[in-house]
């Protein structure tokens, strides 16, 4: 529940940002540079997220980041309340929330597996995916209606007051007593981290579709305030229904996949859901009104859901718990640095072409990683996803022997 209030204090944000970005310059590239400001220090900080989500108490490395983040978000309130509003101040409050992100974020993922046995991983990891979709389908649609009442500044606010739920979670939340890490003299180092990763096919898909995701799939995020404007010529609330379905779509995939337990086919599960998030794409880029858009969106929820999911559950599964935060680290840097090249590249498509011809571009494009993926002659394609097994994977020659020190 906790993380759910949060979160859509946080897509109150993530709508909230590029809608007065946009009002304000009536440009795609400025929307993509809040993007950028937001997710590529990840690259940066990332590797040390994972470090420290490896080697500290990853529940207080949590809270110290969370309370970061509602610094930043109460900073982000009064610039707008106040009335200075510049889009280069508020460029550089997303930039610092990026470097904290890249702290939080390895810690956030990692904690997911502490607190529930091994067998529950796949139902916990999309439980964890629902509540954030919920989010993603609850908050828009409520910043839609702020935005048209009261402003953005009750909508910095709020987002701002949400990471309170989540700090006072954290100060009684514990680990899962099967889920305590071992005590090790000495940590596995960065080399055992790439060894992990080359000789594992499965990892490297995760990154490799991460990447795909965040070029193609996720600048739709912030492209909605463009359908809005240009394309659909709605308001405030047209906006938030427009970027709520992508949420609804979410939550209608998670909520079946919640009752999933087996993992013998995340590889389907990801296959499918990178076709349906690439044809939708390529639909919500035909679609010739606001309705229509509504279902092409929550189709590009659904298929983003079960494409990410899958991959998240596939990395948490294949990655053993000594070098897991590292691991995601890593595939949060990839993931952070598709992201804001992605929304740049269809941010400058956009101002060139229209958001028409640059979201129908990316949704081709998509389509045809997949099919590529699928069709590599002399690989498994997304079957390298189902490796995952109950035990851990090793990550440290002397694991054991340590251990027992």
């Amino acid at each position: 529940m906790t993380g759910f209030v949060s979160n859509t204090g946080t897509w109150l944000s993530n709508l909230t940002v590029p809608y007065v970005l946009y009002q304000a310059t009536h440009s795609a590239v400025w929307v993509a540079w809040a993007a950028v400001a937001q997710f590529a220090p990840g690259l940066i900080f990332a590797p040390l997220g994972g470090t420290l989500a490896d080697r500290r108490d990853r529940r207080l490395l949590l809270l110290w980041a969370q309370i970061g983040l509602a610094v930043v978000g109460f900073l982000m309130w009064v610039h707008w309340a106040f009335g200075a509003r510049q889009p280069v101040v508020l460029i550089g409050l997303l930039t610092l929330l990026g470097f904290l992100n890249g702290i939080n974020n390895p810690a956030w993922q990692s904690l997911v597996n502490d607190l529930v046995p091994r067998p529950d991983v796949f139902s916990a990891v999309t439980l964890n995916s629902l509540q954030f979709n919920l989010a993603r389908a609850f908050g828009p649609g409520v910043a839609g209606a702020l935005l048209a009442t009261l402003g953005p500044s009750w909508a910095f606010f709020l987002n701002a007051v949400s990471f309170l739920f989540v700090i006072g979670a954290l100060l009684v939340v514990r680990p899962h007593a099967t889920r305590q890490r071992p005590r090790v003299r000495e940590h596995p180092g960065w080399r055992d981290v790439f060894g992990v990763i080359r000789g594992n096919p499965g990892i490297q898909l995760t990154i490799l579709v991460s990447v795909a995701i965040g070029l193609f799939a996720n600048p739709i995020f912030q492209l909605t305030v463009v359908f809005a404007a240009d394309v659909y010529v709605v308001g405030p609330v047209g906006l938030g229904l427009l970027t709520s379905a992508l949420g609804v779509g979410s939550v209608l995939f998670a909520f079946a996949g919640a009752l999933r337990r087996a993992r013998s086919r995340l590889g389907r599960s990801v296959s499918r859901g990178l076709v349906v998030l690439a044809v939708s794409l390529v639909a919500m880029g035909i679609m010739p009104n606001l309705p229509l858009g509504i279902v092409a969106a929550t189709a590009v929820g659904a298929g983003f859901l079960a494409s990410i999911s899958g991959v998240n559950t596939a990395l948490q599964l294949l990655s053993g718990d000594l070098v897991r935060g590292r691991v995601l680290a890593i595939r949060h840097m990839f993931y952070s640095a598709a992201i804001p090249a992605g929304s740049m590249l269809q941010g400058i498509a956009t101002d060139a072409w229209g958001v028409r011809w640059a979201t129908i571009g990316a949704g081709t494009i998509l389509a045809v990683v997949t099919v590529t993926i699928a069709r590599w002659p002399g690989r498994r394609g997304f079957a390298v996803l189902d490796d995952a097994r109950d035990e851990e994977p090793a990550t440290h020659p002397n694991a054991e022997q340590r251990s027992a020190s």
